[in-house]
């Protein structure tokens, strides 16, 4: 019998031993910081904690994701349209040089890398490891460090180093190999490791980390010195290397506290007070801090900031400097606390921890700063304090943040990979739709304290140990008895929108007999509020709303029903949450002077003066009334009366248009519109346009493509007014217009082309054009362009070239252009062009095509935004033979496709640049769209 429990004990014994088995590495690193090179002999002690026999173990090698311009890195950093990394110099970039691998008895050992992957590798051992068993691999290696301009991280300027993923290091091994590449989202996965590090650098730096500092060893000439470092189950190691430290410490509940996120208007005391007030806070909300210290610096808040007003210059921040300071190292802390203690795959499963974080700085704020508005001090300000965006608490900035990617149909299930996210989903709107839902099942439990339980017990048994999200559940299903299968099922596994709607509402004596009708496809619950005038009644959950559902509530003479009064569910439209019992109007018309955030509990209508410019009208003084808020509607409508200083005219436009969202991808969106228009087209000369569209919208199913079709059929109509001196034979026409348009928009390769057919009752034409951008691994860019016009039929003579294909600047007769002066024939505003049609740039005797028209345009940089251009094409007019044209010069792109000069150096007309009135030959393109300009900023997180 005794034997019997020893041997169970035995074999429970290892098993619990192979389980939580960690690995070992010793790391011994010679900096040079003149060469900007870390010389590291690294020893791995791997032990088999599987219950499988592997052969190969692999590591991640993430600093040699920045050896060249095509590694996942790289890539992601196109993908993001940041150039900073594809035009830098060579010696920027950073890299591993692999000396040699060698098991403890210095035989060499195979190794590899994954195929087109640089930053993983594998190292066979010379024997299978068999679980439970260890290995020991030696790695020689130097690591070339990159510069810091690219991901913060790397050697800065000034000579100091920001040390983040240095070193090769184990991948976690589960059933397999959990290996990724390095995509700048700060969320490797490694296995728990016991580290020692002994770092050899020049003695005037100094070495800032979480690790325990054992000794520093200095060179007899007191030039060089080695820093011994070590810490046990730790998932990273960061270092920071300094001539002049720019951290501070300090003891904050027992743990040492080591940060450089400053504010010079906080004196050392308050920032003290407030940090030991964040951790002591976090301590009662998760447990205990497992490590002696905690280090969080500039770079971490940097790349993982509180978005907001609080970003603004320090001179224009509306917030205490107290509060500033609070807020962002309470974002930071608490992103490190549990970054380093809950071993969760942070590429695959970061939700859990993504909705701890932002649920504990809601409860934080909610506890310490329960007054603080989103705008700050700024809420105060006549004139700003009358906006409804004065009125919103700061939390509310997360669902904003949440409601604007899903306004857009850009939102993503929490639970998809990190590197398919778009760039906002994965900084801001992911992270705060899983902590608002948090507040939402907080609510629907009907137990504040429950959710808080559910986060503590979590982190207390699932501390420094390997766990998921369904680790959460069952703790979570463990303390409640409700359903919470939708949470999980629903709101965090998809991206299916949240929008109940009061239906009807039948009354009998005693009860209110309200039907809710649920807009969306899913089962998640709804409450009902009560209210007697100002006074809540009653408050009801409901679960299972899929379609309708009648809900029954005594009618204690209610005059007011709401929706989610608190306003806990993230639904994407609370508009028609209200049903006003005693009114025939659920809700007041409410009028806003400029542009506001969206207020449910009004019919919004917002005006804002408008100015706009063309030579005929002068400056446009336009008064316009729309209903948009800052986050897009479904239906928007636009009103702009106006007035023309120059032509003293009425004029004006109006429009109308509704977005019917189909599906994720594919085919998901129609947009129906309606739109009218009056400006001057002359001197003295009204036009007038109304068009009706519907326009098919088709995109990917991976939303981080930039590729996009789009099939737009519409109906135009332009009626102009005549000039008695030169009367235009076909003042007023009609064109239906069938366009299809496709594009896949990248910063190194750009696809776009389009297919437009227009029949009208004297002409029918058939055009397209493809353009063609690539930039190559030399830096050198090539932009090509081809167009192709032929008419079907046309019988428009007698008005000339109106409705001819243009060489070099087209008459548009659909007024889809923004020209400056669209008559002129000379002056300045005539040299501005738009490049559609044949796209040249030279003003030549062949100007228009009346049969058909084929142009080839082509440019390529010379140095930085100086590019040389030419074009050649054929142009054919009825009874003509077809004419060769072309014409050759240099092109500024200032902004692509926003401002750009040319300048005509050849042509047909010989050699332009030498010809008299030169100046009148350069040409211009220029865009004064506020939306378009915004897009060049917005394209990287959209």
């Amino acid at each position: 019998m005794k034997i019997i429990k020893l041997y169970n004990f035995v074999i429970v014994f290892f098993i619990l031993s192979v389980a939580y088995a960690q690995h070992d590495v010793i790391i011994n690193a010679d900096l040079d910081s003149e060469k900007k090179v870390i010389t590291i002999n690294q020893k791995v002690i791997y032990t088999n904690s599987s219950k499988d026999t592997l052969t190969k173990v692999f590591f991640h090698d993430w600093a040699n994701s920045f050896s060249n311009k095509t590694t996942p890195l790289a890539k992601r950093f196109n993908e993001d349209f940041l150039k900073r990394f594809y035009f830098a110099k060579n010696e920027e970039r950073g890299a591993t040089i692999i000396q040699n691998i060698t098991d403890k008895k210095l035989e060499p050992l195979r190794w590899g890398r994954q195929e087109d992957i640089p930053d993983i590798m594998w190292i066979q051992p010379s024997t299978p490891i068999f679980p439970g068993e260890e290995k020991t691999f030696l790695i020689k290696y130097k690591i070339k460090i990159p510069s810091n301009k690219f991901t913060r991280y790397g050697y800065h300027d000034n000579g100091n180093f920001s040390l983040k993923y240095w070193y090769i290091v184990p991948a976690v091994y589960d059933k397999k190999w959990n290996i990724y590449s390095h995509k700048n989202l700060d969320d490797l996965y490694t296995p728990i490791i016991n580290y020692q590090v002994n770092f050899t650098l020049p003695s005037t730096y100094s070495v800032s980390s979480d690790l325990n500092e054992e000794k520093n060893i200095i060179s007899n000439d007191e030039t060089i010195k080695t820093v011994h470092l070590n810490g046990d189950k730790r998932n990273e190691v960061n270092l920071y290397l300094e001539k002049e430290t720019s951290f501070y410490n300090f003891s904050a509940d027992g743990v040492q506290f080591i940060s450089n996120i400053d504010d010079n208007d906080l004196n050392p005391k308050m920032k003290s007070i407030a940090v030991e007030r964040i951790i002591s806070f976090l301590q009662k909300k998760l447990g205990p801090y497992p490590f002696d210290k905690i280090l969080v610096s500039e770079n971490d808040y940097k790349n993982n900031p509180v978005y907001g007003l609080n970003q603004l210059p320090d001179i224009l921040r509306p917030f205490p400097d107290g509060f500033q300071y609070e807020i962002k190292q309470l974002k930071t802390i608490t992103e490190n606390y549990l970054e380093k203690t809950l071993i969760i795959n942070p590429r695959y499963d970061t939700w859990i921890k993504d909705a701890i974080h932002i649920y504990l700085m809601m409860a934080y704020t909610e506890q310490y700063y329960p007054k603080m508005k989103m705008i700050g001090k700024l809420s105060k300000v006549i004139g700003i304090r009358w906006f409804h965006a004065a009125d919103l608490e700061f939390n509310d900035q997360y669902f904003l943040g949440y409601k604007n990617m899903a306004r857009l149909f850009l939102d993503q299930p929490l639970t998809e990979q990190q590197d398919k996210l778009v760039k906002f989903n994965k900084n801001i709107s992911n992270a705060y739709k899983a902590g608002i839902g948090f507040k939402y099942l907080e609510d629907y439990l009907g137990d504040d304290n429950l959710v808080d339980k559910s986060i503590k017990d979590f982190y207390s048994q699932n501390v420094l140990q390997y766990t998921s999200s369904k680790d959460y559940k069952k703790v979570l299903s463990s303390i409640t008895t409700k359903n919470i299968d939708w949470f999980f099922d629903d709101f965090i596994t998809t991206n299916k929108k949240l929008d109940f709607k009061i239906k009807s509402v039948k009354k009998t004596k005693d009860s209110l007999e309200v039907t809710i009708k649920n807009k969306e496809n899913n089962s998640m619950p709804v409450s009902l509020y009560g209210f007697r005038k100002k006074d809540l009644v009653s408050k009801t959950w409901t679960i299972g709303v899929n379609g309708t559902s009648k809900v029954k509530i005594a009618n204690e003479n209610i005059s007011k029903l709401v929706i989610d009064y608190d306003q806990n569910i993230p639904e994407i439209n609370r508009r028609n949450n209200y049903r006003n019992l005693k009114w025939i109007f659920n809700k007041p018309i409410q009028f806003r002077i400029l542009q506001d955030l969206e207020d449910p509990r009004y019919s919004q209508i917002f005006f804002i003066p408008e100015f706009e410019f063309n030579v005929y009208d002068g400056f446009t003084l336009a008064s316009k009334f729309y209903n948009r808020t800052f986050i897009k509607k479904d239906i928007e409508y636009n009103i702009s009366p106006a007035y023309g200083l120059k032509s003293k005219k009425l004029l004006g436009s109006a429009s109308i248009f509704y977005r019917q969202q189909l599906s994720d991808y594919g085919l998901y969106q129609m947009r129906y519109g309606v739109n009218g228009s009056m400006f001057s087209y002359a001197p003295d000369l009204l036009f007038r346009r109304f068009s009706t569209s519907i326009s098919f919208h088709f995109r990917p199913k991976d939303l981080r493509s930039n590729e996009k079709q789009k099939l737009t059929i519409r109906n135009i109509n332009v009626f102009r007014e005549k000039d008695k001196e030169d009367p235009v034979v076909t003042p007023d026409y009609n064109v239906f217009d069938a366009r299809y348009k496709y594009s896949d928009f990248n910063l190194i390769d750009f696809l776009g082309y389009t297919i437009d057919y227009q029949v009208s009752k004297n002409f029918g034409k058939l055009s397209t054009s493809i353009n063609y951008r690539k930039l190559f691994l030399n830096n050198r860019q090539l932009n090509l362009r081809f167009f192709a016009g032929s008419f079907i039929f046309n019988d428009t003579k007698k008005d000339g070239d109106f409705f001819s294909f243009a060489l070099d600047r087209p008459t548009d007769y659909l007024f889809d252009y923004s020209y400056l002066g669209r008559s002129e024939d000379t002056g300045l505003v005539s040299q501005q062009i738009i490049l559609a049609e044949g796209g040249f740039k030279s003003q030549l005797k062949h100007s228009f095509a009346n049969q058909w028209i084929t142009t080839f345009n082509a440019n390529t940089n010379i140095w930085n935004w100086i590019y040389a251009y030419g074009d050649i094409g054929l142009v054919k007019n009825k009874g003509v033979t077809p004419k060769f044209v072309y014409d050759a010069g240099v092109r500024l792109s200032l902004v692509a496709d926003y401002f750009e000069l040319f300048f005509p150096v050849v042509s047909n007309k010989g050699w332009e640049i030498s010809q008299p009135n030169y100046s009148q030959q350069i040409r211009f393109i220029i865009t004064l769209s506020p939306e378009t300009l915004i897009g060049l900023f917005t394209r990287e997180w959209y």
